[in-house]
């Protein structure tokens, strides 16, 4: 498969996180960042009118220049190989793809191979997520990955012992992703589910991971409130800066209660509870 590639020059780091934002919602699947621009990537054979418009619309609205080229299909991983670089959350967590050697000096490691799905650790909702999820206890506990991507957030659950683990998305790409990444770190006990949130039938979770974006997470906090049980946690990433009053505001409407807020390079990370 070929892929369209999206080159939108702009060194302000806050545009970048807005840019995402809105190229997600208009079903972007993968997004790479340098100092001066954002490449956007998509599978080129499921490219709409309607996502073409959007993105010239956007890129309008902020008056940046957009290249659009074609990568052919044997040179996606070299891609990725060339710009994935491992990282590290503290001494809690680290991430890196198989080319890579091991890290010594963490708690837990996770081998993750981007190809085209979204979360890798690189970028900041992913990274406080992360980070969030080091402060609370798994050991048992039952666990939702709502926006899977490449299934990161559910090994990671994995890792510090939740059981069961389901992991829903709604691409493709991102739920074939996460099952080779699962069985990649040995996590084969986790239930991948190819859909929206609808396609998750079980409720009662300890904890639901939602790094997704503001518009499906504000749709689904009602949702999500049925799928967490009483004392659980939400965590929620993908929300701006500018945003992060109007989620606080639908989650305490939704019956949740603000425990904990991150902010990394102009994005918030939410930590809520179901009373």
């Amino acid at each position: 498969m070929n892929y369209l590639c999206f080159s939108i020059s702009t060194r302000d780091e806050e545009l970048r996180g807005i840019l995402i934002a809105t190229l997600s919602e208009l079903g972007l699947e993968s997004f790479q960042e340098e100092d001066d621009a954002l490449h956007a990537y998509h599978p080129a054979d499921d490219f709409s009118d309607e996502q073409e418009y959007g993105m010239r619309e956007l890129v309008g609205k902020y008056k940046l220049p957009l290249e659009r080229s074609t990568i052919q299909a044997q040179n996606w991983n070299e891609l990725w190989e060339s710009n994935f670089e491992p990282i590290l959350v503290g001494d809690f967590c680290g991430i890196r793809a198989d080319f890579h050697p091991p890290h010594t000096e963490v708690k837990h490691e996770m081998i993750i191979n981007p190809e085209m799905a979204f979360g890798t650790g690189h970028h900041a909702t992913t990274y406080m997520m992360i980070e969030l999820m080091s402060g609370l206890a798994f050991r048992d506990r039952k666990v939702l990955d709502y926006g899977c991507g490449t299934g990161i957030l559910a090994i990671l659950a994995h890792f510090l012992g939740a059981s069961p683990i389901d992991a829903v998305d709604i691409e493709v790409a991102s739920y074939e992703n996460t099952l080779v990444n699962a069985q990649r770190n040995q996590a084969e006990d986790i239930r991948v589910l190819h859909g929206t949130l609808e396609s998750v039938v079980d409720s009662g979770y300890s904890i639901v991971l939602a790094n997704i974006n503001r518009n499906v997470i504000l749709d689904t906090l009602p949702a999500l409130r049925k799928k967490v049980q009483s004392e659980g946690h939400l965590l929620v990433s993908g929300i701006l800066h500018s945003d992060q009053e109007l989620i606080e505001r639908a989650a305490a409407d939704a019956g949740f209660a603000l425990e904990l807020k991150r902010e990394r390079e102009g994005w918030i990370a939410m930590q809520f509870s179901r009373p």
